[in-house]
């Protein structure tokens, strides 16, 4: 199937305003999180997806593919919807969404998350990974609770799986997932998400895969090893994590003839 990634990115997050544009490492996020998926050689082609002239800007200068979309979309499922649909990119089959605030985000997660559709078990996928019960009261990390055959039952900002029987906890313990920013779709399911109102649970949870969900679309989840520390961006504090993250991994390098 031939694949196309799309990196929606929109200035209009108000957590952390101006998000694609604050810097990570010196760059802006956006080109950082296109540089990361573009190394991995997963898809045939990578394109940032924007309403922002200066996110559009940003991308270009650094070498990314753009592609301009309406400034109305309420979810990054739709703008790659707009992008999947445009005459440009009606030849993919399908398409994987790496949220513009995933700087971190592993080759495996990208790859299981798109092995999902391309095996032609689901028509949709996504990527989860082990986590300590410390996450499950954080509303900033999304759980998900999956079937036996790994189809997303539920993802939510509250603590699922929950403890209900203190005597159940290394049960419960060991079904902890956190969500990873990634989704992946066949051309006919990314189409049908889209024609869907929002649903009630999405509004509630802010949550957009809730309302594919919700209308019984099969989304498979792949399990995969993350970095502790390895989430997306939606904070100042989380941007101020993600730089010291960055410099540990990424230390400046020393100029020639300096002490």
């Amino acid at each position: 199937m031939s694949t196309l990634i799309v990196i929606p990115a929109r200035l209009g997050a108000t957590r952390l305003p101006r998000k694609p544009l604050c810097l990570l490492g010196g760059k802006p996020l956006i080109v950082r999180v296109w540089e990361r998926v573009s190394a991995m050689n997963i898809a045939d082609r990578v394109v940032v997806a924007t309403d922002s002239p200066e996110v559009a800007d940003a991308a270009r200068s650094a070498g990314a593919q753009v592609a301009m979309t309406r400034d109305d979309h309420p979810s990054g499922t739709d703008r790659v919807a707009e992008v999947a649909n445009s005459p440009e990119f009606t030849g993919y089959d399908a398409f994987v969404n790496v949220q513009g605030d995933e700087p971190f985000i592993g080759a495996d997660a990208v790859s299981g998350a798109l092995s999902q559709v391309t095996s032609g078990k689901f028509p949709l996928g996504t990527a989860a990974c082990r986590a300590g019960s410390e996450v499950l009261t954080n509303p900033d990390v999304v759980k998900v609770v999956t079937d036996t055959h790994g189809r997303a039952l539920y993802f939510s900002r509250a603590p699922i799986p929950f403890l209900r029987d203190p005597a159940d906890r290394a049960t419960r313990d060991g079904l902890v997932r956190q969500h990873l920013g990634i989704y992946a779709y066949t051309r006919d399911a990314l189409n049908r998400w889209v024609s869907l109102p929002p649903n009630a649970l999405e509004i509630s949870e802010q949550l957009e895969q809730l309302r594919a969900l919700a209308d019984g679309l099969a989304m498979g989840v792949a399990v995969v090893a993350q970095a502790p520390g390895a989430r997306g961006i939606d904070t100042e504090a989380d941007l101020v994590a993600a730089n010291i993250r960055w410099s540990s991994v990424h230390p400046p390098q020393k100029v020639a003839g300096t002490h």
